[in-house]
């Protein structure tokens, strides 16, 4: 198994397509960091919007008629900004750790590469006749079939790591490397402030947003393997990509849209207590998530298995 993995991966890296795109990735990740990068002075200005948000929360919080929830919300906010004057913590926006969550919308540019490595990882194979030659070696289908499969999902990890560290590097020339040490800060129940690992919560964000990834990814290689097309594939697979959101907004206006798997994907609002539509719940989504991730796969396998290459 670990040959065929690696005969993929040296497939996939001799080819000068494979450089171009993670030279474009490292190029847009820099590109994107310096034209996000504030222009004005970000040393002490924190400090003072921090104190002026301390004194507008604290009036509003005079109010009795303010509801409980914005209250809430208005006391967190200013132990926070009350705990970073006290510990001269800058705001996340001026560090370099801002930066690198500001990039890491940047995934979808990573499953874009993909979906082209994904979508002729299969189909390739048959629009150049290396299929026959493929299947004579003593591997079952199985395991060739497979193999493709995890190699596409190691070249989306190698990418998630070149944005992670060209993003981390790109962010820290602008902003400084001094900031490697913040802390996340996150207020409990009790109104105090918690500091936590900012790496974990970096890690934490890029995993939300792998979730998609995966799934388009697998995806574009059920249909390579469908259809023994790989511009099929990729040009399908984009099109799904981009206009899933857009067909899930048109159907969550039935009670069945919640079924879709793109109103599915982003399990983001679930943190925030907001849900896309009524009667949807972490569980829900996970499981519809792992219905397609499943059905993707038996198609991909069961047609793989069944294919006649002889002609």
């Amino acid at each position: 198994m670990f040959n065929l993995i690696q005969n993929e991966q040296m497939k996939i890296y001799r080819r000068l397509r494979t450089w171009i795109l993670g030279g474009l990735l490292i190029a847009i990740v820099v590109m994107a960091s310096i034209f996000s990068h504030p222009n004005s002075d970000t040393s002490d200005k924190w400090k003072v919007r921090a104190a002026e948000t301390i004194e507008h929360n604290t009036r509003e919080l005079q109010n009795p008629d303010l509801p409980d929830k914005i209250k809430q919300d208005l006391k967190e906010e200013l132990a926070e900004q009350q705990y970073r004057l006290d510990h001269n913590y800058q705001p996340l926006e001026n560090t370099l750790w801002g930066g690198v969550l500001g990039t890491s919308g940047l995934i979808m540019l990573v499953t874009l590469f993909t979906v082209i490595i994904a979508g002729d990882m299969v189909a390739g194979e048959f629009t150049w006749g290396t299929i026959k030659l493929l299947l004579i070696r003593p591997a079952s289908r199985a395991k060739i079939l497979l193999s493709k499969y995890v190699t596409t999902l190691l070249f989306a990890a190698t990418l998630l790591v070149v944005l992670f560290l060209s993003s981390l590097i790109a962010n820290g020339f602008l902003y400084g490397f001094q900031s490697l040490s913040l802390p996340h800060l996150t207020v409990n129940a009790a109104g105090q402030v918690q500091e936590k690992s900012m790496l974990v919560f970096v890690f934490a964000t890029y995993a939300l947003k792998l979730i998609e990834l995966v799934m388009i990814v697998t995806l574009a290689f059920m249909i390579s393997t469908v259809f023994r097309s790989a511009s099929l594939a990729i040009g399908l697979s984009i099109f799904i990509m981009f206009a899933g959101q857009i067909i899930t907004l048109l159907l969550m206006r039935y009670s069945w849209g919640k079924y879709f798997l793109f109103a599915n994907t982003d399990l983001t609002p679930y943190l925030a207590g907001q849900p896309m539509a009524e009667g949807m719940t972490l569980g829900f989504s996970i499981t519809v998530l792992l219905f397609h991730f499943v059905l993707f796969n038996v198609l991909s396998w069961e047609i793989f298995r069944r294919r006649d290459v002889a002609a």
